[in-house]
Parts: structure tokens; C-alpha cells; sequence
């Protein structure tokens, strides 16, 4: 993935979300850790925000979901994604894109089908209480008489 240009998200297989690269605001700044002069002295952590609240590019079935399950991570109806694991700067933005574009997935992705109640079988009780008399009499077998 290149680290400019529209960010394309697939949402299933029908339904694809593409966020223009104006919607994407970037800060660079030093990043922390171990490297000696080359991070004392380069920008390359890259700082990824989006405002999911006021995007224009997402539905607002989508947008209302998106916010709904990333409220714990949302500051102002923005997130931000910060990523500094590598040396250049190009490929910090490169990661920060993937896991911004992981994250809305995720988000984004319609509910699970909700599983339907059964009734376990009868062969399936008669098995469950066969394997607690099993346990039970294991347990009592422990026991000392007094």
C-alpha cells in the first residue's frame, strides 16, 4: 500500500469505503527509543488522525456504527493512530495507513448473524450428566470416612 493517495477500506464484499487523503491529517515528529543521532536528529514517527464523526466520505449507517464501536478509542469523534517501529518515515506512514484501514474495517463491518437458540439433544444431556456421575463418584472415591 502506497502511502499517499485515497485510502480504499473493502467494508464486505459488495460495500467499499474510499477516504479521500484530505480527510487524513499527519503529524511527524521524533520517535522514541534507541537509534542514537538518526532519531535524535529525523522526524519519522508518523501521527495518523481521522474524524470519523465529521467525515463525509462515510455513510451514516457506517459513520453511526464506526462510532459506536470505537468510542473507547475516540477523542472528539477522532482517531488517531501514531506508528514509529521504523526508521523511515516513509514507512511508518505505510504502517500507520495499514493499521488505520485494519481498525475501520473492523469497525465497520456489519453484525455478526445472531446464533439461534437449540435445545441441546437428548443424547447430548444424557452424555453431560453421565460424565458429572463419572466426576462425581471419582470425588467421592477421594473422600476418607470418618
Amino acid at each position: 500500500m502506497s502511502a499517499n493517495g485515497p485510502l480504499l477500506i473493502e467494508v464486505t464484499r459488495d460495500v467499499s469505503v474510499e477516504l479521500p487523503e484530505a480527510e487524513l491529517s499527519w503529524r511527524f515528529s521524533r520517535s522514541s527509543g534507541p537509534g542514537g543521532q538518526h532519531v535524535n536528529t529525523s522526524s519519522t514517527a508518523a501521527e495518523l488522525t481521522f474524524d470519523v464523526a465529521g467525515s463525509p466520505s462515510l455513510p451514516q449507517s457506517l459513520r453511526d456504527r464506526a462510532l459506536r464501536r470505537l468510542a473507547g478509542r475516540l477523542v472528539d469523534g477522532t482517531v488517531t493512530i501514531r506508528a514509529e517501529e521504523f526508521r523511515s518515515q516513509l514507512r511508518n506512514r505505510e504502517a500507520a495507513r495499514d493499521r488505520l484501514t485494519e481498525l475501520l474495517r473492523t469497525a465497520l463491518a456489519p453484525p455478526p448473524k445472531r446464533r439461534k437458540a437449540t435445545r441441546p439433544s437428548r443424547g447430548a444431556v444424557e452424555r453431560r450428566l453421565e460424565s458429572k456421575k463419572r466426576r462425581s463418584t471419582l470425588k467421592e472415591g477421594r473422600r476418607r470416612d470418618w
